[in-house]
């Protein structure tokens, strides 16, 4: 059914507050009477987890011991008279809910919810039973697995309905997902009759908006049923006693567009049944297909007859204790001021609230949806099993009708990938429930989205990267040399570019782990469960290739220069393969960075880190994902490929310019020369094209003494000069030791909104800013020589600015008023 947002009568409380919770031993009291009654109870709140509560209240679990192995009992006292309805939007994980003492529900997956009518008598309490789930797991029983995970534990959670969330040892906190972990909502009745079923799909057909919408009801009116959207009324005919359906066609409809491309234009909708409204939201007209390209290998997203090249990151919750209760706001605004038009939702992780997606439409950011399994053989040829996943999958996919981010539908993560690693071939590993039964679910419930059965998926083996979609770590955890960014041939990248990257210095000494070298430090790097080696080893790797250090002896002998070489080089790579894969002629439909945020303190793969504060390489993707983008890519004898897109609706007249520096002031080879981009185009030249002499900028010839050691390129806009993207090509080893380049900071605008003006006499690489206090809004770009960059500061009103600007190639500079 869609999702319902009001009907007019009937009166909505969200019971948020009021909540208070107990533990007791598993099986020891098995309703609410059986509890001591003496037992301690904490308050709760709801959305929320156990594990939520008890460090809210600044505590850990009786004896140290497992929220898993403890039943957790929450309860609740409210008002209610009449015709009421208890809406359970998600319970985690083996629940009995007792209204009143009395048992009335039961739930064994935290992805269902659950609708309770109940007669409301005055003041009442409700109670809940979560079983502990170690108990559970010791009963559960299930056929053999054909392979088994050593990224999950234990293996029994493909049993049971619930979140790998906190049993993933080396990159996700052990936190116990238990408790009501999505709203518990109260309705009161008060309007004519029940909604028993909605229906809502909205479509776009060149310029004309078509939306298809029925509804079922509790019985027989005899007042006009009419669709409401955009200003326009249509009359629902009757199709059954209780039935009403339509089709409401309306010209020149305003589409929705992912915001990189356009404007995400949403229209609200309801359908009138007399003078009762039942309010579904708002939906976004928009036309959506897959391409394959010609050798029907590939995988891109066409929004309105127009290729999008999908970039973002995967979501993880701003609270791992309590995922989907945070606001997602904060978080999604971050993605999409770095260029993000695609979220992945991970199906390592739980879906996310309404809010999210409400979100996702209104921002205009495209939502790749994993459903809720992931790695596991699960017990699929179980009729129970089935039965209840369908469940959960019609549910989930039916409150996202008519949502017009929802843009692919994927069966699970690395489901296909783990059995034919460990020893499957792709005919044994074939599972019907994730290819063709919620296929089927999908093209039903959002035919809006595109639905894939797994991720990776697509070739001869399901994580090949030239076929489909796959998991590209080739620059990353396979330690890959960069031109393995385009040896791949990667068609779309569900996940990539996966590096311990070094939150901020400020975020360090908050976290207090200024100490890379120390005990405390190893806990945030993240680990693959039987590797001999971790992430922040993938980062030092490339430390080494790109700027020439031993970083083991960097890390004891100079922590800080450690430290800002491993934040700079995740960063310089994200930018370079992504300019390999926007180019022109790339095959390449989109890359997702794997995590937008971290989930504990430390160098994390988020370009967030736990607090959601921006590390170097969301600096790097928000210059990697603007929808006016410029690229260098080296080609060898052919020296430096420029490419050029942009992405908007509106021609845009630009000068490019291209200078290459030594340790100079002035440059060895430049020029510049005015270009129309226009709408939607993507183009490349060369630098030999663009100098129209021979100058060995990719240092490939080497006829003599190397002449220089960076080439910067800008886009600047043609009338007011603005910078509009930029890019930098480093030869190896070049401008990575700390000297006097004449780096220098001022502070200026005002109390309210201070502003940076950095400068440097000669080229400046890798332009960093420590502020005690605010955040910069950028950071990680190279400076030319005599160049100047206002860089603004954002935080909280308070002292002025004090802090550091510094450089790969430059030692810090003071500024503030401790300087």
């Amino acid at each position: 059914m869609a999702r319902i947002r009001s009907i007019s009568g009937d009166t909505s409380v969200l019971l948020a507050a009021g909540w208070s919770l107990t533990t007791c031993e598993a099986d020891a009291a098995a309703v609410p009477g059986d509890l001591p009654a003496d037992c301690a109870w904490l308050p709760a709140e709801v959305p929320g987890t156990v594990e939520s509560a008890f460090r809210a209240a600044g505590g850990q679990a009786p004896d140290g011991r497992s929220l898993h192995d403890l039943d957790v009992w929450y309860r609740i006292v409210f008002e209610a008279r009449g015709a009421c309805t208890f809406r359970f939007h998600g319970l985690a994980t083996h629940a009995e809910i007792f209204l009143d003492g009395q048992p009335v529900l039961a739930s064994n997956s935290m992805f269902l919810a659950h609708d309770l009518d109940f007669a409301g008598t005055g003041r009442q309490e409700l109670a809940i039973r979560f079983r502990a789930l170690n108990a559970s797991l010791a009963e559960a029983k299930g056929p053999r697995a054909r392979w088994r995970p050593m990224m999950i534990q234990p293996g029994t959670l493909r049993l049971a309905r619930t979140t790998p969330l906190g049993h993933m040892p080396g990159w996700t906190p052990p936190v116990a997902i238990v408790g009501p972990w999505q709203p518990v909502e109260l309705i009161h009745r008060g309007a004519p009759f029940r909604v028993r079923s909605t229906r809502l799909v909205a479509g776009l057909h060149d310029d004309l908006g078509v939306l298809d919408a029925s509804i079922t009801l509790d019985g027989t009116v005899t007042e006009p049923v009419e669709l409401l959207c955009a200003g326009h009324a249509h009359a629902l005919h009757r199709s059954d006693e209780a039935s009403w359906s339509g089709r409401l066609t309306m010209d020149g409809i305003a589409p929705w567009w992912p915001y990189t491309h356009g404007e995400p234009a949403l229209h609200d909708v309801a359908i009138r049944v007399g003078s009762t409204v039942v309010g579904l939201g708002r939906v976004g007209f928009r036309a959506l297909a897959v391409d394959h390209g010609a050798d029907g290998k590939g995988f891109a997203l066409v929004v309105n007859k127009e290729r999008i090249f999908c970039r973002g990151a995967s979501w993880m919750p701003a609270d791992p204790a309590a995922p989907a209760a945070r606001d997602p706001r904060h978080l999604l605004t971050l993605a999409r001021d770095a260029g993000m038009n695609m979220i992945r939702l991970s199906g390592t992780m739980t879906p996310e609230s309404d809010a999210f997606h409400d979100l996702c439409d209104e921002f205009g950011i495209l939502v790749w949806h994993d459903l809720p399994f992931a790695n596991f053989d699960y017990p699929a040829a179980d009729p129970a099993f089935a039965a209840l996943v369908e469940a959960e999958v019609r549910q989930l996919l039916d409150r996202r009708q008519g949502a017009p981010s929802l843009a692919v539908i994927c069966g699970g993560s690395e489901i296909a990938q783990q059995a034919t690693m460990l020893g499957l071939t792709p005919q044994q590993a074939a599972m019907p429930l994730f290819e063709e039964t919620f296929s089927a679910i999908t093209a039903e419930s959002v035919p809006q989205a595109a639905y894939v059965p797994h991720t990776p998926w697509g070739g001869a083996l399901p994580f090949t990267t030239d076929e489909g979609v796959t998991h590209y770590f080739g620059v990353g955890a396979y330690r890959r040399p960069l031109e393995d960014a385009r040896r791949a041939e990667v068609r779309f990248a569900s996940e990539c570019l996966a590096f311990a990257n070094v939150p901020s210095p400020a975020a360090l000494r908050r976290d207090d782990l200024n100490n890379p070298a120390s005990v405390g430090w190893k806990r945030g790097v993240p680990r693959d469960a039987g590797a001999d080696w971790d992430f922040e080893d993938v980062r030092d790797h490339y430390v080494r290739a790109l700027y020439g250090v031993d970083p083991e002896a960097l890390r004891s002998a100079d922590p800080a220069r450690y430290l800002a070489l491993g934040r700079a080089a995740p960063a310089e790579l994200m930018e370079a393969v992504f300019a390999e894969w926007r180019r022109a002629g790339s095959p390449c439909g989109g890359g997702l960075v794997w995590f937008l945020n971290d989930l504990m303190p430390g160098a994390g793969w988020g370009v967030l880190d736990h607090a959601a504060m921006p590390k170097s390489t969301y600096h790097a993707l928000k210059r990697a994902f603007r929808p006016v983008h410029l690229g260098l890519t080296d080609e060898g004898l052919n020296g430096l490929g420029i490419h050029l897109t942009n992405e908007t609706a509106e021609s845009r007249r630009l000068v490019l310019s291209l200078a290459s520096y030594g340790e100079g002031p002035h440059p060895l080879a430049k020029t510049a020369t005015e270009m129309t981009l226009t709408p939607g185009s993507a183009t490349s030249t060369t630098s030999h094209a663009l100098l129209g002499r021979f100058f060995d900028i990719a240092n490939a010839y080497r006829f003599g003494p190397r002449a220089h050691e960076v080439t910067l390129a800008r886009l600047a806009d043609a009338e007011t000069g603005a910078l509009v993207a930029e890019a930098a090509h480093v030869l190896p080893g070049c401008a990575a030791e700390p000297r006097d380049i004449g780096l220098a900071v001022q502070t200026g605008g005002t109390p309210d909104a201070p502003i940076l003006t950095i400068t440097s006499e000669r080229l400046a690489r890798f332009v960093t800013i420590d502020d005690e206090r605010l955040c910069p809004d950028d950071e990680g770009f190279c400076l030319a020589p005599g160049e100047s960059r206002l860089v603004p500061l954002r935080g909280a009103p308070g002292p002025a600015p004090r802090g550091a600007v510094a450089a790969l190639n430059s030692h810090p500079v003071a500024y503030g008023v401790a300087a």
